[in-house]
């Protein structure tokens, strides 16, 4: 016989609970930036960095797909590829001709749950040379460049006090950026324009002229220094010092020596920079064998003030000095012949050779003649052109990064575009001007030199 407690259990109801379906949350999809560039027949494009996640589901579960373009023309859904896996995917667009449109990427997740959003895509046209262009965004109007090792390179911008550091060799973001504009009080931009090294110093200098509109902005007459830490990713720049009285030391210069040069004429209240007879300098590097005395280069006066009139390089030999408030001292102007045009950039390599960017003093310069010149830094030598550079796309030449060994055979450079007043897109819209900085670029271009 069974006992009477093992009866009782045996008779006993056993209830089991069945386990708990698993609940899947709404997944969720997060871009990096909701604004993103490309170009027509461009290598290495920026990305976008997508972020994904759902409750209850691993994130290597999900999906991320393209399923709408407003404009296929421009890039179709095909043309939208998602790598990676786990939370972290990367968007890559193909553009296929100018324009916007706005994409909409589907995560997927368990239990057929779905979100989307909308990146915001815009293409520029395709450029000469495209295989060797690549673009830095964030800002559209670079206008001075230095190499800081390792293809990587700090730009100045002439629409803001923000120096900013790219990899030269890729599209996409600056790597940091440093906005200088506190430590030089200034309240409008400084219109930098010029660059160059010494050591772990960089130089800096202003346009110094009036603004397109002809008036007098004290901001403008500003050369300034910053100091070099690192190098390639890990540059890392200081303010140094600033100093503010170098174009009216120019003026009083010119005028104490016969007017010569028209400068006070060409910083009179109503006189735009970029005319013939104007006042605006664009490129600076120092003399040769020396750390003091910098060579001043200028977009506009021509000499004489007319058609096929020479470039004009005006040396200061107490740079050093004048970036911490001392007045300026000139040593002898010097003329160059540049087929009629003017300094646009100027940049010498560790071999005392230099190269001149030479452009036009008009503002319209986008589709006048550009070109580099060979020189060896003296006065009374005249410049040798090397290379006619290409003015048919979008944006003006303005910064040489760095020179190579001028005699070596195949020797490359790289240069930077202006565009700033460029219509990028199509829609009438200068790129200085477009509301997204991920669509504001300069376009940086690798030359052989014959």
């Amino acid at each position: 016989m069974w006992p009477a407690a093992a009866l009782a259990l045996a008779s006993a109801t056993v209830v089991v609970t069945p386990a708990q379906a698993v609940t899947y949350g709404t997944p969720t999809i997060k871009l990096s930036s909701a604004y993103l560039s490309g170009a027509v027949g461009s290598t290495g494009d920026p990305t976008v960095a997508v972020t994904v996640a759902q409750s209850g589901a691993d994130a290597s579960a999900l999906t991320v797909t393209a399923t709408r373009s407003s404009r296929t023309a421009v890039a179709a859904t095909s043309d939208i590829r998602v790598t990676g896996a786990g939370s972290g995917r990367t968007v890559a667009v193909t553009a296929h001709a100018q324009g916007y449109a706005d994409l909409t990427l589907k995560v997927t997740g368990l239990g057929g749950k779905t979100a989307t959003t909308t990146l915001h895509y815009a293409a520029s046209p395709a450029v000469q040379y495209a295989a060797d262009a690549r673009y830095l965004t964030g800002a559209s109007d670079a206008s001075a460049a230095v190499d800081v090792g390792g293809g990587y390179v700090v730009v100045g911008n002439d629409e803001d006090n923000t120096l900013r550091l790219y990899d030269g060799t890729a599209s996409g973001a600056p790597v940091k950026t440093w906005d200088l504009g506190g430590a030089l009080g200034a309240a409008k931009e400084v219109d930098i324009e010029g660059a160059a090294r010494v050591g772990d110093t960089i130089y800096w200098t202003g346009s110094l002229g009036n603004n397109k509109d002809g008036v007098y902005k004290p901001d403008r007459n500003t050369v300034f220094t910053t100091t070099v830490s690192g190098s390639g990713a890990t540059t890392s720049l200081t303010f140094g010092s600033a100093g503010h009285s170098l174009r009216d030391d120019l003026v009083a210069w010119d005028e104490a020596n016969g007017d010569r040069y028209g400068f006070a004429a060409g910083t009179a209240d109503g006189q735009t920079p970029k005319q013939v007879d104007g006042f605006n300098v664009e490129g600076l590097e120092f003399a040769p064998g020396s750390t003091t005395t910098a060579y001043v280069g200028f977009r506009a006066p021509l000499v004489p003030p007319q058609s096929g009139g020479k470039a004009l390089i005006v040396p200061v030999t107490d740079m050093d000095r004048v970036v911490h408030g001392t007045q300026a001292t000139f040593g002898t102007p010097i003329e160059l012949d540049l087929g009629g045009l003017s300094v646009r950039d100027l940049r010498r390599n560790d071999k005392g050779q230099y190269l001149i960017l030479a452009g036009s003093w008009a503002a319209d310069d986008n589709s006048d003649p550009q070109a580099l010149y060979r020189w060896d830094g003296v006065a009374g030598h005249q410049p040798v052109k090397v290379l006619d550079l290409p003015t048919s796309d979008a944006g003006a030449w303005e910064s040489v990064v760095s020179v190579p060994d001028l005699d070596a055979t195949g020797a490359r450079v790289q240069l930077i575009t202006d565009d700033g007043a460029a219509d990028l897109y199509g829609d009438g819209v200068e790129a200085k001007d477009l509301g997204h900085p991920e669509w504001q670029k300069s376009r940086t271009t690798w030359f052989t030199l014959g």
